[in-house]
């Protein structure tokens, strides 16, 4: 067994491998780039070497500075994560000819399946179902034209080193599909190196569900059972679980025996996945193989009881497997989401910046011990306080519930959002609470086409209605109340201007555009029950036991016998006397007030902001890459303004009317912070 490895990755990945090489006694070195010098991943390690420059292509992705960190720190294998060198065959044959385990399939199995072209080609020569489409790599937007014309569309256009939704487009028509090309190649080129691409048949309503493969150097190869990962935007994943709740045990057989397969066909050594795409029917169909670790890996872990990242540095140290297919598990149901740094609200769009808070639900069980497996799971690689940088991925944690069934784990999981505390950047946690509550997913009826369809126009607020928003007032209610207590407590008040409690209060939900509502409340608080009240809004009683502090985000508690986690703040920027309740997605902001000032707020004239109508604002931070417009052009609404890159995607800014560019206040090349002006419109 090894006595040292090397991880050559960042962020949540790299934190995830070395909890499971610190439980088997194995020395980690950790790699980082100028950006990642005070990452989570580089303290966690036993030794760390800097690589580079932020960009990827200067650090993470250069193979000689990466070698040269395993030659000087004594490391005797490297485990690559996923993304970056993964899957990469001249990097693992590298590793391979320097003497270093590589802790992933061998070169010539990468070759032959993690190139999505060749790998198609050895699919059908093995008599494997594959979706009709190009096969070879096409050299320009206007052969990629013809080609879909001849498919039919839609056409999906796919990067051939592509992965993680990047260097991938669906297009219903000749335009999209000429540009979708040009997207796709720019994007391969700038993450992958490979600009190589190709294009097949799109199966409309199908359901993206893949099969974990292990394999050793003995020539075995066994099936962990599949993972359903149909929720997707903009074919990226976003909650996986596992099991399926769509396919049959007869399904699941055959495209459990169907990977074996095609493993065995390329000597697949280490942890793979075969993705397939399953029609309504269960009919399915080989799309690719990801020869690496799967970021979803943790709920095949969950339900089987098997340590992955274990398995592959036992395999890559030459262990055969230490279990047949007969043994493998399927136990409880397991759900992640992805939680990232975009704001949901501002079509997805990375948010980059401090964590002026980052405060996980509480784990029940740890990441690296299968032996504990039902309850909550927190992979990451930040930590409160610290910087989420631009230039890479937006996912900043994994978050897992394993439950005993579906139910159940939807139910811890919604739960485990709702205590999940980020500040300082916006995150998907609304969106995921939205999708958790949608009756389609609930029932399990989906398909990859479920967020493009439900929420076709973006995602909004009204998105995630709220089941109960009185309760989210007596919350409120309750705060304010212990806090009044608290405050009346003080020593020093003046005789006659001390803090008086009081039961009756008003709560005053606000409105961006001032169409407040007002809730009258009564608080009646038990004395001698520290953190018991009893709070009535619109004639209903709520019996609210909590004794979190005061200065808490994060409050848990019991009301009317149901558990409950919520978050409350106090104080906004522009207004210091708000509370605001976040529970199950939604948010309220709120002022408990006296009835008197409740009266005196309501005469308070409405101050409506600025109009920037005539801006393109940057809706993020990010790198300018492109000013498509010049002062004096006319542009039509729909039209090119600018693109913006940020988190290895490039954002295409486009003309919301029909204008002329008055000025061009920032220049290709700018970095640009939210709501910057790139363009004045006259």
């Amino acid at each position: 067994m090894f006595t040292k490895i090397l991880i050559a990755n960042r962020g949540e990945i790299a934190c995830r491998v070395m909890a499971t090489a610190k439980k088997m006694g194995i020395a980690t070195v950790a790699v980082y780039s100028e950006a990642d010098k005070d990452a989570r991943h580089v303290k966690l390690a036993d030794e760390a070497v800097h690589i580079g420059a932020a960009p990827s292509r200067e650090s993470y992705l250069v193979a000689d500075r990466i070698i040269a960190a395993a030659k000087q720190t004594g490391a005797q294998a490297i485990h690559p994560g996923y993304g970056f060198l993964s899957e990469n065959e001249a990097f693992a044959k590298r590793c391979e000819d320097e003497g270093i385990a590589f802790i992933g399939p061998r070169h010539f199995s990468i070759a032959a399946m993690g190139d999505k072209i060749a790998s198609k080609k050895l699919a059908l020569e093995a008599k494997v179902n594959t979706i009709p489409g190009w096969n070879d790599a096409i050299e320009s937007a206007e052969r990629a034209v013809e080609i879909a014309r001849d498919i039919g569309y839609p056409v999906m256009i796919k990067a051939s080193a592509g992965g993680g939704g990047k260097g991938l487009r669906v297009a219903f028509n000749d335009k999209e599909a000429l540009e979708g090309f040009t997207s796709c190649r720019n994007e391969a080129r700038n993450s992958f190196g490979d600009d190589r691409i190709f294009i097949e048949k799109f199966v409309e309503q199908p359901r993206h569900i893949e099969i974990q493969v292990l394999g050793d150097s003995h020539g075995n190869v066994i099936y962990l059972n599949e993972r359903e990962c149909s929720i997707q935007r903009r074919h990226q994943k976003v909650i996986e679980e596992a099991p399926s709740p769509f396919i049959s045990e007869a399904t699941r057989k055959a495209m459990g025996e169907q990977a074996v397969q095609l493993a065995k066909a390329v000597k697949y050594q280490s942890a793979g996945t075969v993705e397939f795409v399953v029609g309504k029917n269960q009919d399915f169909y080989f799309l690719e193989m990801n020869t690496r670790l799967q970021v979803e890996h943790p709920v095949t872990e969950c339900i089987t009881g098997l340590d992955l990242v274990e398995l592959m540095i036992r395999v890559a140290a030459g262990e055969p497997l230490p279990l047949t297919q007969d043994q493998v598990k399927r136990e409880g149901w397991a759900i992640e989401c992805r939680i990232n740094a975009e704001d949901p609200f501002r079509n997805f769009l990375p948010s980059t910046g401090r964590l002026v808070r980052f405060n996980p639900p509480h784990e029940t069980m740890f990441q690296a011990d299968t032996a504990h497996r039902y309850g909550v799971r927190v992979d990451t690689g930040v930590y409160d306080g610290g910087e989420i940088p631009m230039y890479y991925d937006s996912m900043i944690a994994k978050l897992i519930v394993h439950g005993t069934d579906r139910n159940d784990a939807i139910a811890k999981m919604r739960e485990a959002l709702n205590g999940f505390v980020i500040r300082g950047i916006n995150s998907n946690i609304p969106f995921q609470a939205a999708l958790l509550a949608h009756p389609k997913f609930t029932t399990g009826e989906f398909n990859t086409g479920f967020i493009a369809e439900h929420y076709a126009h973006g995602f909004r607020a009204e998105d995630v209605p709220h089941d109960d928003t009185d309760f989210l007032r007596a919350i409120a209610a309750f705060v304010r109340r212990k806090s009044r207590e608290r405050a009346s407590g003080l020593s020093g008040q003046l005789p006659g201007y001390g803090v008086k409690v009081g039961k009756d209060y008003v709560v005053v939900s606000l409105s961006a555009t001032g169409e407040h509502a007002y809730a009258p409340v009564h608080v009646d608080e038990f004395v001698g029950e520290t953190g018991y009240a009893s709070v009535t809004v619109n004639d209903k009683r709520y019996k609210i036991t909590c004794n979190s502090r005061l200065n808490d985000v994060r409050i848990e508690g019991v009301c009317n016998g149901s558990p409950f986690v919520a978050q409350i703040e106090r104080g906004t920027a522009r207004n210091p006397l708000a509370l605001v309740v976040q529970h199950n997605g939604t948010k309220l902001e709120t002022m408990v007030v006296s009835p008197r000032m409740a009266q005196l707020h309501e005469l308070m004239p409405f101050k409506a902001p600025p109009d920037m109508s005539k801006y393109v604002l940057s809706p993020m931070p990010g790198l300018l890459v492109e000013v498509a417009v010049q002062p004096g052009q006319k542009v039509q609404a729909g039209e090119r303004v600018a693109v913006i890159e940020a988190m290895k995607m490039e954002n295409v800014l486009f003309a919301a009317a029909d204008g002329v560019v008055g000025k061009v206040l920032a220049a290709k090349g700018d970095s640009l912070v939210v709501d910057q002006a790139i363009v004045e419109f006259a």
